[in-house]
């Protein structure tokens, strides 16, 4: 099970998201960049997508140096450990929050306008329901184990696997003794990973499409 769960779900799911960015690419260029349904403004919308987009965006800068850069790295530039673990459950905390709270204003208006929950589809539903899962796991790691329990270092552990999975040599011993919640909000994340290509998540490279040059209005997606 470690194996299955540790080395090849990994690649799976890598494999998912870019096989399934290829086929949606081929079949629906045009809606990479597009809205199929008019964008309704309201006051949900105003509060709620900018939560979500600055939070998701503070949320992959901690991931970011927190599974990539190693904690020596930090303390040679003189972020000792208790100071870099006050920051992250600080920052973490907090740009969780205020990505769920986002997602949640965001749900509620799709939810009370008749416009959009008829034109919510089923990957719609299963998009937000990953992500808000990945959201609440991290936000219950943080809190629940490193606030309110004894603490986990994922730095030494799940950080030292994530950074194997690129250089193909991910150890599931190191996930072995990770606590519960920080390998379900693992998993969840994997899970969002290969959904990723077939949601409205596409949408995040909309604007490195726009620089390198978006395709004809003309194109109509192919089904």
């Amino acid at each position: 099970m470690a194996t299955l769960l540790w080395q090849v779900l990994p690649y799976l799911a890598l494999a998912v998201f870019v096989l399934g960015h290829a086929w949606r690419w081929r079949y629906d260029r045009f809606g990479w960049t597009t809205f199929r349904m008019p964008l309704v403004r309201n006051r949900l919308l105003r509060l709620g997508s900018p939560l979500v987009h600055l939070g998701v965006l503070a949320v992959l800068v901690g991931h970011v140096l927190g599974l990539l850069v190693p904690s020596a790295w930090t303390e040679g530039v003189g972020l000792g450990q208790s100071v870099y673990d006050v920051i992250s459950v600080t920052a973490g905390t907090l740009a969780g929050a205020a990505t769920l709270l986002g997602l949640v204003l965001l749900v509620a208006r799709r939810i009370a306008d008749p416009a959009l929950r008829r034109g919510t589809t089923v990957m719609d539903v299963v998009m937000y329901l990953v992500l808000g899962l990945v959201v609440v796991l991290g936000l219950a790691a943080t809190v629940g184990v490193n606030v309110l329990g004894s603490g986990h270092d994922y730095r030494d552990t799940v950080a030292v696997w994530f950074r194997g999975v690129f250089v193909l040599r991910p150890d599931p011993a190191l996930m072995s003794g990770v606590p519960l919640l920080f390998q379900l909000h693992t998993l969840a994340a994997l899970a969002l990973i290969a959904v990723w290509p077939f949601t409205r998540l596409v949408h995040a490279w909309a604007v490195p499409i726009a620089v390198f040059g978006q395709p004809p209005a003309g194109i109509k997606a192919r089904r």
